[in-house]
């Protein structure tokens, strides 16, 4: 199961047992049981992550994805099926379907 992790300060979900960074999590499922087998790993992967930095900054700044895979983070089963509302958009504006008056 894949998660999509997103610094957060305000609202926690998790938070980092090294530096105390809060996150939220955006789950690619919802089974309470699955997320609960998920929580100690996602642990261990965020102590992972400092590699002697014991900062915030041993954290990526952008959202990223648990474990870890090769596409962009907002595109990825656990931010679209977590509920991620900052999905930005493909295809510039300028190829949107323009209906021109012609009446």
């Amino acid at each position: 199961m894949q998660v999509l992790l997103r610094k957060s300060d305000d609202r926690k979900d998790i938070e980092c047992g090294v530096c105390g960074q809060g996150f939220r999590l955006y789950w690619e499922r919802t089974s309470e049981a699955e997320r609960e087998t998920m929580r100690p790993m996602l642990q261990e992967e965020l102590r992972k992550q400092h590699r002697g930095d014991s900062s915030i900054a041993a954290h990526p700044a952008a959202p990223f994805n648990l474990p870890s895979w090769s596409g962009s983070a907002q595109f990825s089963g656990a931010a679209l099926l977590g509920g991620l509302s900052t999905i930005r958009r493909a295809a510039p504006a300028e190829l949107d379907y323009r209906r021109t008056k012609t009446e």
